[in-house]
């Protein structure tokens, strides 16, 4: 068995399977979630429940967030009954939730306060790659604190990489999201176009996966666009969110205001729970 003692918070569709994983390789898992009927599936696994995150942050060395945005994070970090409420030197919290390059400087002070170490660690890849265990995992510390938990990433992702100091990593998550967003909104708007041109979707997805312009975001959809069925690997919901953050971070480039507006009036129509290749549903109205 793995010797760090880790807690987790946040079970949602990436956290369960990222702690299964981390059950599977030998670690020792606590879990907290303020739904409680949401912990169930990892205590089935074999983790233990903890009453509260006082609890969880006593009796572990490394407390694991996956929270869905900034206010949430902070919630945790900060409320009256929150992981900093107590001193716990020597403690690291590790961020693996998507917020602002802000609210991880932020968190990183904080912790310094109380002397725990602050990991930001945003994922890149969505539910299938947390079950996989093939995440690209974005790291924002010190070269030291990420030496010591790097066995944790090893588990739950391909590869981690170590971008800079706590708020790189969500800034390079922001990016990569950016590119995201570009990627499905031109996968859509080609599919349209050609569509109403009287190429078939069927050829036109060939046409692109075989071609140069595929590559391993349009492949993955191309099954979700063939059957019009867009059940959420990554929703819809957050992109908006984290396009609304990379604008808030300083990102002004022709495309940020289009895209962002498109997005958010999908959500708006109500996709916002289905999956981001769902944009393909607001663009044909």
């Amino acid at each position: 068995m793995n010797k760090l003692k880790l807690g987790w918070i946040g079970l949602g569709n990436m956290g369960n399977p990222m702690v299964k994983n981390l059950l599977n390789a030998g670690f020792e898992v606590t879990v907290h979630n303020r739904t409680k009927e949401k912990e169930s599936q990892s205590i089935e696994a074999g983790a233990s429940s903890a009453n509260s995150l006082q609890e969880l942050m006593e009796n572990c060395d490394v407390v694991l967030t996956m929270l869905s945005d900034d206010a949430a994070v902070k919630e945790v970090f900060d409320g009256p009954l929150g992981l900093l409420n107590r001193e716990s030197p020597g403690k690291i919290i590790i961020n693996m939730s998507t917020v602002s390059p802000a609210t991880s400087r932020y968190l990183a002070t904080n912790c310094s306060k109380r002397e725990v170490t602050f990991i930001d660690a945003p994922v890149s890849g969505s539910v299938k790659p947390a079950q996989d265990g093939t995440l690209v995992i974005l790291v924002g510390s010190t070269a030291e604190s990420y030496e010591k938990v790097k066995p944790i990433f090893d588990v739950l992702g391909k590869i981690s990489i170590h971008v800079g100091a706590a708020g790189v990593a969500s800034s390079a998550k922001l990016a990569i999201n950016y590119l995201l967003g570009l990627n499905l909104q031109g996968l859509a708007e080609t599919i349209i176009f050609a569509e109403n041109n009287g190429v078939s979707k069927e050829d036109m997805l060939n046409i692109i996966n075989e071609g140069a312009c595929g590559n391993g975001i349009t492949k993955i959809k191309s099954t979700s666009i063939l059957e019009d069925s867009y059940p959420a690997a990554f929703a819809l919901k957050h992109l908006v969110k984290d396009l609304g953050l990379a604008k808030e971070a300083g990102l002004n480039t022709p495309l940020i205001e289009p895209l962002f507006d498109s997005y958010a009036a999908a959500q708006y129509e109500g996709l916002g729970d289905q999956d981001v290749m769902a944009i393909i549903q607001s663009l044909r109205k």
